[in-house]
């Protein structure tokens, strides 16, 4: 007859309890005897070993649902096993789950409750570990309101009930360690709420998860599985002030940059795949930084990565987390520095998701107008609270650490930083103060910079940011947000207007392209020519330019070398580089057999050697983010379209003169001031015949005349290709 009440037995059987190991497991019943339960309601019976004698003995079956019983004559505890038994004749012989002592510590649950657990990956979600010697998975999860929650696999046959996880008192983390669990079982979390629901929720905290549309987490370990051989770059990127080197950054989409047929069907390209044929073609042409488009775990392709159900999980579209750092150690060995894009701004409903993940608003706020994006269809994090501050900054210190990120651009900041964005009145709550700033989320954003940074110097957190937030890139301790770069969105929206206008109507809006350096060095600003820019009806970067086939090209090459040149960090999207004429498809590779093609071939070796060009002449980017780098020469030349100015390194060490003719008319004899006398090189001419162009140029260079012209002692008169852009270095006498 059980020893237990009715009560006792139903919170167990219903599983409806916060603590099974109050009645599961070994128990002193009194001075000369224990008892010992499980709960098992596949078997058919259980037999208890003792592991220091061997003894074996059948326990009661003390309910038909399968809880078993033993009172056992030892007057103290010992170790010991089950033997289950199934009614098909197969047996499954373990340690008891419920034998084991807590693995988070007191100080694990301060810190995490305190918001400063910074690497509480570690032990949050499933880790394989030796325990009490005996090897199995920890499991453990923060879900405060939920009345039971269990451990639930291909190794329980997902029933809830065989699994039940314990409360670490009130602190909302629940924690069960189960032998025998092996890397590759995969697993959720089933969640019973206080409103009676029954939820089953991929890990939070999950390192691998299934190929969507599956999406059970993997048990899974990331330490070890790659040699990492970069120490050479990391040891260097410590201490290097990327503010004051070159910084040119190829966004790509992994799922099509390039697609493999295989069996006459096309698919992914994996990580590793990808090591063998994207590492080479960045640094055949030249470029210092990748950025990848969100490469955690995310359910829905056409997503792009920006709504993340796995925030730890690399995702398993292109392979494994150990290939993904094999692809990350390929680019360094090739001194290629890799960003991540982070999304910290909101998560997807997805029901296994974060969302009401114990039945009530945890991750994110109840009320809607601070909860939820409506038109994205999204929840937004609930930053004041800070277990979810903790969730966010562990993550962003998960990539920068396991998988060697060089840096994260942080998504869609805007919408962070402002509690009525994208509302209407009525829909948003005002800040403490009656203000529309996020409070909760400019802490948050501050800690965040201020922490990775602290952990891994020299590693670049930037912000897409399109707003006029004042000290977006300011140091915390002069006030700012602390990201290390911003991307200049103003910048971008003015520059494709006038560039895409036909050469006739350029003469009228000349200021959309002189306007942003009026601002151009407030902040420490990256020039994006992002894949926002190239989807939803915008067009192709190519389709963007005005004129016939020949003029498409030179305006594309007149472009790039106008940004190379403009102060400010380079970035631009796949596609770009090879004259991509259709819009950026996420569902297919780009256009690949454009490189048949003349023209294409030239405009990809116009990349190539354009961005060698920038890296190799400080003057175009030493000095990006002060005026002392940057001088004009002329922008008042309107009628002709024409601008022209000057970059320079310190001290003046180098000064180049960059030209940039926005029609297709050539000019002969147009006289430029300069800075200094001396010989100019024409170092580089977008109008070149390598390039698809017309030739047109200045052969080799010109000398300075002493020639008083816009206002200084010295000039050169040169001959203006159409539709080009020219870079004159200065050869000091």
């Amino acid at each position: 007859m059980a020893i237990l009440n009715e009560y006792e037995m139903k919170q167990i059987i219903h599983a409806h309890t916060k603590d099974p190991f109050g009645i599961l497991g070994m128990h002193k019943l009194n001075e000369n005897q224990l008892v010992i339960r499980t709960f098992h309601p596949a078997a058919k019976s259980v037999k208890f070993i003792d592991e220091k004698d061997g003894k074996e003995i059948y326990m009661e079956k003390v309910h038909e649902d399968g809880l078993f019983e033993l009172v056992y004559d030892k007057s103290h505890i010992v170790k010991y096993q089950y033997i289950y038994e199934y009614f098909n004749g197969e047996t499954w012989t373990t340690v008891d789950p419920y034998s084991f002592l807590p693995v988070l510590t007191e100080y694990d649950i301060y810190l995490f409750r305190k918001g400063d657990h910074h690497r509480i990956y570690e032990k949050m979600g499933a880790h394989i570990i030796e325990h009490d010697g005996v090897w199995g998975t920890h499991f453990s999860v923060w879900a405060p309101e939920a009345v039971r929650l269990s451990v639930i696999g291909s190794f329980n046959n997902w029933d809830g009930r065989v699994h039940q996880m314990r409360m670490l008192g009130g602190s909302g983390v629940w924690e069960l360690f189960i032998p025998g669990i092996i890397e590759g079982d995969l697993y959720r979390f089933e969640i019973k709420t206080k409103y009676g629901h029954v939820l089953k929720k991929s890990d939070p905290y999950a390192f691998f998860t299934e190929k969507r549309p599956a999406n059970a987490s993997i048990v899974y370990t990331i330490d070890e599985k790659h040699a990492w051989d970069d120490s050479e770059w990391m040891d260097n990127r410590k201490k290097t002030n990327w503010l004051e080197k070159p910084i040119s950054i190829y966004e790509v989409h992994l799922g099509s940059w390039q697609r493999v047929i295989e069996d006459g069907e096309e698919r992914f390209m994996t990580y590793r795949e990808l090591a063998d044929r994207l590492v080479p073609y960045l640094a055949e042409n030249n470029y210092t930084h990748v950025e990848f488009m969100p490469l955690a775990e995310h359910p829905l392709d056409e997503s792009w990565g920006y709504q993340v159900t796995g925030f730890f999980s690399a995702t398993s579209r292109f392979g494994k987390p150990e290939d993904l750092m094999y692809l990350v150690d390929k680019l360094h060995q090739n001194n290629i520095g890799v960003i991540l894009d982070w999304v910290p701004g909101h998560f997807p409903k997805d029901a296994n998701g974060l969302g009401r993940f114990d039945g009530t608003a945890l991750y994110e706020h109840m009320d809607p107008r601070q909860g939820e994006h409506t038109d994205w269809g999204t929840y937004i994090f609930n930053y004041g609270r800070n277990e979810v501050k903790n969730f966010l900054i562990t993550n962003a210190l998960f990539w920068l650490d396991k998988f060697h990120i060089d840096g994260l651009r942080v998504d869609a900041v805007a919408s962070m930083l402002y509690l009525d964005y994208s509302r209407k009145d009525g829909e948003w709550v005002a800040n403490k103060f009656g203000g529309r700033e996020n409070l909760e989320a400019i802490e948050f954003i501050k800690y965040f910079n201020s922490i990775s940074h602290k952990y891994y110097p020299g590693i670049l957190t930037i912000a897409e940011e399109s707003t006029a937030w004042p000290g977006v890139s300011k140091p915390l301790h002069l006030g700012g947000l602390g990201f290390s770069m911003k991307w200049n969105m103003g910048w971008m929206n003015d520059s494709l207007s006038y560039i895409s206008k036909d050469a006739i109507y350029k003469k009228y809006h000349q200021n959309n392209l002189t306007f942003s350096l009026m601002y151009a060095f407030t902040e420490n600003f990256i020039l994006p020519l992002s894949h926002d820019e190239v989807v939803h009806g915008k067009g192709s970067m190519l389709n963007k330019m005005p004129g016939d086939m020949w003029q498409k090209f030179a305006n594309s090459r007149l472009f790039y070398s106008y940004i190379y040149a403009h102060p400010g960090k380079k970035l631009t999207f796949m596609g770009s580089d090879i004259g991509q004429w259709s819009e950026w498809n996420c569902k297919q590779s780009l256009d690949w057999n454009l490189m048949e093609f003349e023209p294409h071939q030239k405009l990809r070796k116009f990349t190539e050697e354009l961005n060698k060009v920038y890296k190799n002449n400080k003057a175009l980017w030493e000095i990006d983010f002060s005026y002392e780098g940057f001088e004009w020469m002329d922008f008042n030349d309107s009628d002709n379209s024409v601008i022209s100015f000057a970059r320079k390194s310190k001290n003046n060490d180098e000064i180049i003169v960059c030209v940039f003719n926005f029609t297709p008319m050539y000019r002969e004899n147009y006289r430029i001031g300069v800075p200094q006398h001396g010989y100019y090189e024409e170092i580089f001419n977008s109008d070149s015949w390598e390039y698809w162009g017309s030739n047109k140029g200045n052969y080799g260079g010109k000398w300075s005349d002493d020639y008083n012209w816009q206002g200084r002692n010295h000039s050169i008169n040169i001959n203006l290709p159409p539709l080009a852009g020219v870079y004159f270095k200065l050869k000091k006498d």
